[in-house]
């Protein structure tokens, strides 16, 4: 997997542009001075959790002794449930992450798992232990990229929301599911494949 492979795939996984009718109801009961410094931690709290999956998977892997096959598997399902909810959305307007509660929210359910959900810690699992070794520098900056991709237009949500509006937003969100139900199934191929010691 290419470097700009690999952001372009995180960048899916993150779905901004699906979050942010989320966010915006998740920031409407927070003063308006103070909207654009939440989202700011929360993006960068989100981006230190990534991180530490990114630099510390192959620790986690051996402390619950999980192979990777088995993370390719089972980030393949979490994967395309996530995009089936982005292509068919739950009936009672609740979205992927439930609905939206009062105050200021704090690490959930904006940064875990609005930003960084299971299925890109799941990735970032994968890149580092399926991947050859020694290429923790290209992981690095594809996270960068689609964390920065993410961030920027999530920070500027209020104005996308007012000029894509909720059924362009929407129509975006189920196009951008129908990408992640295809990696899904490529991850739970490759990950079958792997165990079974078969070529994709």
């Amino acid at each position: 997997m290419t470097t700009l492979s690999a952001g372009i795939t995180l960048f899916l996984i993150m779905d901004p542009l699906g979050n942010i009718p989320f966010f915006l109801s998740l920031l409407k009961h927070v003063p308006p001075k103070r909207r654009r410094w939440v989202m700011v931690r929360e993006l960068l709290i989100a981006l230190g959790v990534l991180l530490v999956f990114l630099f510390g998977g192959q620790h986690i892997l051996q402390l619950l002794q999980l192979k990777p096959d088995s993370i390719s598997i089972a980030g393949g399902i979490v994967l395309f449930l996530i995009g089936i909810r982005m292509v068919f959305p739950p009936v009672d307007g609740g979205g992927i992450f439930g609905k939206p509660g009062e105050g200021e929210p704090f690490i959930v359910p904006m940064a875990i798992p609005g930003v960084a959900g299971p299925s890109a810690m799941a990735a970032l699992l994968l890149l580092t232990n399926t991947q050859p070794p020694g290429r923790t520098a290209d992981w690095v900056t594809a996270l960068l990229l689609a964390w920065l991709a993410t961030s920027v237009i999530l920070l500027s949500a209020t104005y996308l929301f007012r000029w894509l509006g909720e059924s362009v937003l929407t129509a975006l969100e189920r196009v951008m599911g129908m990408l992640l139900i295809a990696l899904s199934v490529q991850m739970f191929m490759a990950g079958v494949a792997s165990f079974l010691h078969m070529k994709v």
